[in-house]
Order: C-alpha cells, then structure tokens, then sequence
C-alpha cells in the first residue's frame, strides 16, 4: 500500500535532450578570459574536433597538453579520449535581498534551477603526471636547429654544420648562477654535466614501467664450444627446441665452383623425411638435369607436393640453385655445370612480368580447395580445367597471368624452331644471354612476348603478326643502348631479368642526361622567345 506522502516522494520524469557534448578535465585553472590559451595548449580546435569525430582512429583519439608552448624540448602531458555516458546540467542562481538594507551574510537568499542540456558522451582525461622538464642550453647550435626547423627557417638550416666536440664535459657554476646557490654551499666544489644530451623528438606515452616477467627459454641448454685454433672452451645457451630451416645451396653466377654433394647438416635429417619422394625426385633431375620448381612440382600429386614443400629437406638433399644469371631461381643437379655446355641452353629461364597482374593472393582456403597441381587453362578467352601443365607454353593456351618459362618447356613451332637454332649462339656462356647471342635471345623474347600478351586480351596471335613485329625491328641486333625507352634497371643481381651492364647502363645514362640538357636548352629558347615577344 502507498500512502500519500511516498507518493509526493517520487520525482518528475522529464524528457533528455538529446544534444551530444564532449568534455575535456583540464588539469589547470581555466578562466572565461583564458579559454583559448587552454585550446591552443591541446593542439587547437582542429586537433579536438579530429578527436572527438565518430570513427576516429586510434592514432587521432590521442591528446597532448603542451604546458610550455613553442618549446619543441618539453615533454607533453598524454591524454586519452574515453567514453562516458555523464549528463551535461546547467545551473542558474537568482539571488534576491531578504531584508532591506541588510548587508550580512544571511541577508540573502537564493533561488536555484537545474537545466538537463544533453549528455556528454566522450572525455578527454589527462591521468598522467606531468614528466621532469629538461631544458638544454638553447644558445647550442642544435638547439637552434631545432628552432629553426620549427620556424622553417631554411637560412638558418642551411647556415647549420656540426660543431667540434670539446671534452670538456664538466662546467664549473660561477657568475650569476653562484649567486642563486646556498652560500653554505659556495665553499664546495660545484659543477654539472657539460654534455651535450638532448630530449629525443618523440616521447613514449607509457609513464610507467610494465614488469615483462623475463624467463629463460626451458628449451635452451648449455652447450660447450671448443675453439679449434687456440683450445678455448666457451659455454653458451643453445636452443634445442629451435626449428632448423633449410634450402638448396645457392651459388652466384660468377662462382667458379659448384656443389658436389649436400652438406653434411642435411646429411644427418636425411632419416626424417620419406625416402620414395626423394628417390623421385633425384630420378627426374637424372632425366632432366635443370628444372624450375613449378615444372618440377607438376609431376607430383598434391599430396606430394605438400610433403616436399612442408619438408624443406628434400629438394636441399637432391639439387642447389643459382641466384643470377639465365637459370635463376632454377634447380640445377648436384654437379652438373650449365655454364660449360652448350645444350644447357635449352634450360634457361625466359622471365619477364605482367604490369596488369594484380598483387593480391587468394586466401589460404581457395588455395588449399584448388590444390597447389591444379591450374586453371583458357582456351580462347574460356576458361578450363587441367592439371600438371602449368610450366609449359604451347602458344594457344595460357595457365598463369605471369611469365616464366624454361626454353624446353616452349613447344609453340615458331618458338621452338627458334629455340632450336644453332646459327646464333656463343662460344663462352654469358651472364645476361647465356649461350644465346643477344640479338638471338631478343627475338625469342619478342614472340613469346606478343604471344603470352595476346592470349591474356583473349585471342591466339598469328605468325604473320609475330614476322611483322620482328621485321618492325629491323632484323638488326638490338643493342642495349637503344632500349633506354624502357627504363630497364642495372645490376649485377638482375643480368637475366632484363638489366643493363655495367658499361651499358654508363652509356644509357649518359645519353638520357644529353637528351634532357637538350630538351631544357630547347624550353629555355621557348620560354625566351615568348618572354621578348610580351615585352615588346
């Protein structure tokens, strides 16, 4: 039962405003007339409104209080922006005199009303103390750097150089500074650091230190090491529970010598991995001594793919690599040297990339459903499924929107009667073209080249088109020099993907910096000719 007076208790509902605020705890004494000092030492208004924004990232949800405006050495109060659900109220006071003319304090009386005017729903707090301010002595010329690039001064950057540094790291306080010093300290020796150590341009917003709990790893021992030469036994920690990761011995091109054998490390984890893969795959490299890794993989199931993928021992058992030159990136068998035969040049890799082909990968999902041995073929712009070919260009079908195809893996006819020619080759294997003269090797790249474009746009080029585009080049060598157009880059790393020698790459340059002094001379005398013409 209610009576009457718990009735009269219960307030009145009134309705919310539904007007947003944000609210900033500032922590210092703000006065009507001082407002915008308070604003600017937050950044501005600009910086409030990008925090206080719907959808602002974590990056712009943070403030700093800079309590020493101007000085880039101060270190800033952090603030963080957090949500609240406050009630923003507006209380207003009427006072009014109880007594005619009395002035005690009692005499007045006051009237209060409290206005609900919306709801505060985010807060800037600034929780952190303010940090200890060092002031470097701002006469260094460091610190006049810093001035200046605040100031944009560019005379004062230019006019900057790195001062000597003097040893004198001790500096005696006499002069004024004495006469601020306790006298009862006077009679002892006083100094500070004359060190030239300046706050960093950014400080951590993390004012206390986290306690990271450091343990040792339970899987490290200690191992004992016998210096060879001299007998010094060390002791250091050793991981045993480390995973060991391995991959084909890779040589360079200028190497004179190549691997024989695997190392003896692979040697020892020979037992782990499953014997009848690594027999397969030392059998294809007897019948085919070079293989890239995706013509090597087509003949394997997916299964077995992932087994000698995820093993990462058995491919370093059976071949190594060359990491330049015409077989880069290529498994080449123990032993076997392309560069001193001749019919090795059936092997090297043709590589060129496809500037339209999109960076994004598929997911891990679609890749594992797909299977690594499974490829997708379009055959005249309509897509169809095979298996195990994707290494292999026959000039009417396409497999992958990049490529890289090794000589013998082309069985278009017109590319591989050229491939098969012997008119043009070289006596000694070279860096960019290996055994193939440049001009012999230009050509192969220009068909195919025109033959793997047009069947991405969807149709099968024509060997009348690929003779035209051969006969637009003149038939003559196609000299590095004239390729400038191309902005091919130099490098000794990239000799068979395209780039410059060395002598080449001079020239090249030298000829692009003629040619822009003569397109500038020729603004010039423009630009002169016109001006004359307004002033006349």
């Amino acid at each position: 039962m209610v009576t009457d007076t718990q009735t009269a208790a219960v307030a009145q509902e009134r309705p919310l405003p539904a007007t947003q605020f944000y609210s900033v705890e500032y922590p210092g004494y703000v006065r009507p007339s001082s407002v915008h000092l308070a604003v600017r030492n937050l950044g501005g208004p600009s910086n409030l409104e990008n925090a206080f924004k719907r959808g602002a990232t974590k990056n712009e949800g943070l403030l700093e209080l800079d309590l020493q405006p101007g000085n880039p050495f101060a270190h800033p109060i952090p603030g963080d922006i957090v949500n609240t659900s406050n009630i923003l109220f507006k209380v207003t006071r009427k006072r009014r005199r109880k007594v005619d003319n009395d002035k005690s304090p009692g005499a007045f009386a006051g009237d209060y009303t409290l206005e609900a005017m919306g709801v505060i729903l985010k807060t800037a707090r600034f929780r952190s103390m303010a940090d200890y301010q060092f002031q470097p002595d701002m006469s260094d010329p460091v610190a006049q750097l810093r001035v200046a690039m605040n100031r944009m001064d560019v005379d004062a950057i230019r006019r900057y150089s790195i001062p000597d540094e003097k040893e004198d790291y001790s500096l005696s306080l006499g002069g004024s500074i004495r006469a601020e010093i306790d006298p009862q300290l006077t009679d002892q020796t006083l100094s500070r650091s004359n060190l030239r150590l300046f706050p960093p341009p950014l400080f951590s917003r993390q004012g206390i230190p986290q306690n990271y709990n450091f343990k040792g790893n339970p899987a490290s021992m200690v191992a004992t090491i016998v210096d060879e030469d001299t007998g010094q036994e060390r002791k250091r920690l050793i991981n045993k529970g480390r995973w060991k990761g391995y991959g084909p011995a890779t040589i360079s091109f200028s190497d004179s010598n190549v691997p024989q054998n695997p190392s003896p490390g692979l040697l020892q984890a020979r037992s782990t991995i499953k014997q009848d893969l690594l027999d397969r795959v030392v059998n294809l490299l007897e019948q085919r001594p070079i293989w890239t890794r995706a013509a090597l993989y087509n003949q394997f199931n997916s299964n077995e793919v992932r087994e000698i993928h995820n093993s990462k021992v058995i491919l370093p058992l059976a071949c190594y690599m060359f990491q330049d030159g015409p077989w880069r990136d290529t498994l080449v068998r123990f032993s076997y040297d392309p560069r001193k035969n001749p019919a090795a040049r059936f092997y090297q890799r043709v590589y060129f990339r496809n500037a339209n082909h999109p960076m994004s990968r598929t997911s891990v999902v679609t890749r594992r459903q797909e299977g690594r041995s499974t490829h997708i073929l379009f055959r005249g712009g309509k897509p169809s499924r095979t298996s195990r070919k994707s290494h292999i260009f026959d000039g009417i079908t396409i497999t992958k929107e990049t490529a890289a195809f090794q000589l013998c893996d082309i069985v278009d006819p017109m590319l591989k009667e050229m491939i098969e020619r012997e008119d043009d080759l070289r006596e000694t294997c070279d860096e960019r073209d290996g055994w193939y003269s440049a001009h012999a090797l230009e050509r192969i790249k220009t068909v195919l080249r025109h033959k793997f474009f047009s069947l991405l746009q969807g149709y099968v080029a024509t060997e009348e088109e690929c003779e035209a585009l051969l006969e637009q080049s003149g038939g003559q060598k196609r000299t590095q020099v004239t390729r400038i157009g191309k902005r091919l880059k130099y490098g000794k790393h990239n000799m068979a993907k395209g780039a410059l020698r060395p002598e080449d790459a001079a020239a090249a340059r030298l000829q692009a910096t003629l040619e822009r002094n003569a397109r500038n001379l020729q603004t010039t005398r423009r630009v002169g000719r016109h001006v004359c013409y307004t002033l006349t």
